[in-house]
Order: C-alpha cells, then structure tokens, then sequence
C-alpha cells in the first residue's frame, strides 16, 4: 500500500470507529471530518469514493437499530430462502459462487505435505493482506500488519508444504471480490483445512447474502446444533479466510458487533461497505 493510499484508509478506519463509538449521539459531518483532520468537503468525499455513500448513510448501516432491523428480517420466508440458495433476491451475489473442498485427512493430518501453496500480497477496501492459494483453491487470506509476521503464520499453518511468492488465477479470481461490478464475478475456489464440524459452520456462513447479518445461535440452529452457539463462535473465529467466508456477518443477537479477528473496525467497515453496495443494486 502506497503512503497515500495507507493514509487514506488509515483515515478511514478512524473516521468509522469514531462513528461506531459515537453514533449514538448523531455526530455531524463537521466532527467527524475533525476527528481525521480534514475539511468537511473532503472528508465526505474521501468517504463516498471508499464507501460509495455519505458518512451519514454509513452511520445508519451501522447503527443499533439498523443491525436489528437486519435481524428481524430473519424470521421472514424470503429470507430463510436466501439462507438456502445464497441469493438476496436482487443481483448476482459471490456467495453462491464459493465452491469449497476441504483437504483430505492426510494433507489435513500432515501439515500440508505435498502440497504447492502461492501466496502473494494485495490491496482491499479495508488495508493490505495475504492470500495464499493450492493447485485447487485459495486455502488462506488475512489482513495483515506485518509481512513478514503474516508469511510466517501461514507456514506455521502448513509446516510441511512448499511455499513460494508466485502470483496465479485462483488469487485473481477471488480478489476480484473487491470490485464494484458484483454481477461479472469469476467462479471462486476454496481449498480449506478444517474440521468436519468447522467445515460445515464455514459453509453456512457463505449462505448469508451479502448486505444481511446472522447471529451465532441462527447459524447453530442451522446446522442442526441449536446448543452449540460457543462451538459455532469458536470455528467461525478460526475461519482461514477472510472476507470470502463473511464471519464479519454474524453479530450479537442484540444486534451489537461483537468480535472479529481482524478487528472490530474492520468487521463494522465491512457490514457498512456491504449495506451500501447492496443498496445500489
């Protein structure tokens, strides 16, 4: 990421966790635009070419009431018809586009051997990551601080694979995920390491539309295990692959945010991102 471009997002990231802290109290376009240092006419517009709407709409994606207004759309046939198919009912969406496999018992027993895994690094709406691909699918993707540090926690994921610093198709097509046209989408491949259980959670997730929520106990029910909401809290926090799995869909039944790997900035900025994208389709 470029300087500009790092503080660009930097603000960015500013400007939304100031907004999720504070919405509550409605804060104008003038404090927010304060908080990044910028003027009011260029902070909405810095805003709204990220985004692609106004830092006041974005507020109220992301607002209390909005998460709840998501939720109570749950109990709605249409929406438990979207849970299945993958579809929100209007425009093409990546999720039914997912395919995934999960590694056999012994790539998944034995760290990865024989296995040929590309990374690379790349730029997203919300900073700098790694993704990381096998011969059938990406089995990686991270937002990431460090590159270092980030390569080293994918090889300590596969110990006994073969890495090597090789851009391919499969990364292509699933960054594409990033780009505005959602309808012109490639066929994405995943290639996870994961447990039978673990498998079956990431899998639900992929059938969340994009601009919807779930919660933790919706997906249990899902899955048939109605009581095993902290299990399903558990495999979607080791979820591998950020984004394309969308664990930054499932939040408190209360409609708060909740946790997320990456960061609670990342997860409101991505639920934000999403509402606007759907609501221009």
């Amino acid at each position: 990421m470029d300087g500009q471009k790092e503080l660009n997002y930097n603000r960015i990231s500013e400007a939304i966790d100031y907004i999720r802290n504070n919405f509550r109290d409605q804060p104008s376009l003038e404090e927010i635009a304060e908080k990044v240092h910028l003027s009011p006419f260029h902070f909405q517009r810095l805003f709204s070419d990220w985004a692609g709407t106004t830092p006041k709409r974005f507020l109220q994606y992301i607002s209390l009431e909005h998460a709840k207004s998501l939720l109570k759309d749950q109990q709605a046939t249409l929406f438990n018809a979207a849970m299945e198919t993958g579809l929100s009912g209007t425009g093409r969406l990546h999720d039914l586009f997912i395919n995934v496999e999960g590694m056999t018992p012994a790539e998944y027993k034995n760290g990865g051997v024989n296995l040929v895994i590309n990374y690379r690094f790349a730029e997203s709406p919300f900073g700098k990551l790694i993704v990381a691909s096998t011969m059938k699918g990406v089995c990686h993707l991270a937002f990431i601080d460090n590159g270092v540090m980030a390569v080293a926690d994918l090889k300590k994921r596969f110990p006994n694979a073969s890495f090597q610093l090789k851009d391919d198709l499969i990364q292509h097509n699933a960054l594409a995920i990033f780009q505005n046209d959602w309808n012109q989408l490639p066929k994405i491949k995943l290639h996870l390491k994961g447990t039978d259980f673990q498998l079956k959670v990431w899998e639900t997730l992929l059938k969340i539309p994009m601009g919807k929520l779930s919660t933790y106990g919706k997906i249990a029910e899902h899955i048939g295990r109605a009581t095993a909401s902290r299990a399903v809290g558990t495999a979607i926090g080791s979820n591998p692959v950020a984004f394309l799995i969308p664990c930054h869909r499932v939040i408190q039944s209360s409609g708060g945010i909740g946790g997320y790997r990456w960061g609670t900035v990342k997860k409101t900025a991505m639920i934000g991102w999403e509402s606007a994208k759907t609501d221009s389709i």
